[in-house]
């Protein structure tokens, strides 16, 4: 991109000044000032308390439109045509974006029955877009891309209440991004931070400590997206690994994935003193509003990182009373990266039992096999608020073998898909 010679703290005070103009000019238009929406209000004019009858009519006519993969195409065509200058605003390989975009789609169709949770998670999305530029327009020119790709994918089967509903749904999960945009106007659109802390924890893995520029607002439990500048205008999200610390530091752990990717330049390339740039916290994974009672933690590979965050933020109150089990599973004893850190907060608080699951190391003198497997043997997690934290496929399993054995849905948390709420 050509450089105005601006730099981005007068752009973003520009956009400040420009939207306290905005609201100013909307409160003397309509006095007394609009309410800002609640999570469960009409955006953009779009009422969706019958989500549940939208849901029914679009997953009735889904394989019109899917495979999503052959959606995205379109959309990213059409919206390219239309505004060439998009592009830039968009990492060089694709694949990334057009997963996530799909899983985006997949939690919106799944979750219409629910507004105020759809609410809730594109807001988020939407405060975190703005560290990419992100403009009202530019949700404008999606959505109007999307709708082309709709027909065209769908083909003469497409019919006007087909339209009609994926129009409304778009327009409710657009305005909550819009107004988690504006909400965010006080803030940064993202962090520059420096890296004082890289240990490598294995072949495979670091652990990262960072000193963000600005104060950096975040709650136990929520993750934060990166960006390395040897890799420009990509971002992936981690969960911070520490509850918030008096010297503002973050604690990030870093598995790598494979070559040529965010993790490769965070695991191999980065080094304490280069600079990072940081997104805002998002996730609702925490324990904020979450029921007292006792509590299960279960973490697989680097999902030990939000469980550790949140044995710390509960050390500094002192569980609130509650008894705290956490389940670690890990391939090997040299796949528990955190142990030393583990075992202290094991010593410093009676209130907490660490168990290790391997899964791959038969001659472990402890708890083996799968962490699901694990949890049945120790007995009954009916009456414990879960928090689930781990690869996908380890969350599925262990929510399932959770809720069979008498747990309910409602007082078992994890992050709803991998990949939403990030920019």
């Amino acid at each position: 991109m050509i450089s105005s010679g601006k730099t981005d703290m007068d752009d973003y005070h520009s956009l400040l000044a420009r939207h306290h103009a905005m609201r100013l000019r909307r409160q003397i238009l309509s006095p007394g000032g609009p309410a800002s929406p609640g999570a469960g209000s009409p955006r953009r004019g779009v009422d969706l308390r019958d989500g549940a009858a939208v849901q029914q009519l679009i997953m009735q006519n889904l394989h019109l439109v899917t495979p999503f993969d052959q959606l995205i195409d379109h959309l990213y065509e059409a919206m390219f045509r239309r505004r060439p200058y998009l592009r830039s605003m968009f990492p060089e390989s694709m694949d990334f974006q057009q997963d996530r975009l799909g899983q985006m789609f997949t939690y919106m169709i799944d979750n219409l029955h629910d507004p105020e949770q759809v609410a809730s998670v594109f807001e988020q999305l939407g405060r975190g877009h703005r560290k990419l530029g992100v403009q009202p327009v530019h949700y404008e020119t999606f959505e109007e891309a999307l709708r082309e790709a709709l027909r065209v994918q769908a083909g003469p089967q497409w019919t006007p209440e087909l339209d009609d509903a994926w129009t409304r749904a778009l327009r409710f999960a657009v305005g909550a991004m819009v107004d988690g945009a504006e909400a965010a106007l006080t803030e940064p659109p993202y962090w520059t931070a420096e890296v004082v802390g890289h240990e490598r924890r294995g072949p495979d893995l670091a652990v990262l400590r960072i000193l963000p520029n600005e104060p950096y607002s975040y709650r136990a439990g929520q993750h934060g997206s990166l960006q390395s500048p040897l890799m420009p205008r990509a971002w992936r999200r981690y969960s911070i690994a520490c509850a918030p610390r008096q010297d503002d530091v973050l604690e990030f752990h870093v598995r790598l994935t494979g070559p040529g990717g965010m993790s490769e330049a965070l695991v191999e390339h980065t080094r304490v003193g280069d600079t990072l740039r940081l997104g805002p916290a998002g996730g609702t994974t925490t324990l904020d509003g979450a029921p007292l009672g006792d509590l299960l933690l279960v973490a697989g590979g680097t999902g030990l990182a939000q469980a550790k965050a949140i044995l710390q933020d509960l050390a500094t109150r002192h569980a609130d009373g509650r008894q705290v089990h956490l389940f670690v599973g890990a391939r090997t004893r040299s796949d528990l990266y955190d142990w030393d850190d583990l075992a202290d907060l094991d010593a410093r608080c009676p209130w907490l039992e660490v168990v290790p699951v391997i899964s791959e190391d038969p001659w472990f003198q402890g708890e083996t096999g799968m962490v699901a497997d694990a949890l049945d043997r120790h007995g009954d997690w009916s009456a414990h608020l879960a928090l689930v934290s781990g690869p996908p496929k380890m969350i599925e399993s262990t929510v399932t073998r959770l809720i069979e054995a008498g747990t309910p849905a409602g007082r078992i948390l994890h992050d709803p898909v991998p990949g939403i709420g990030e920019a």
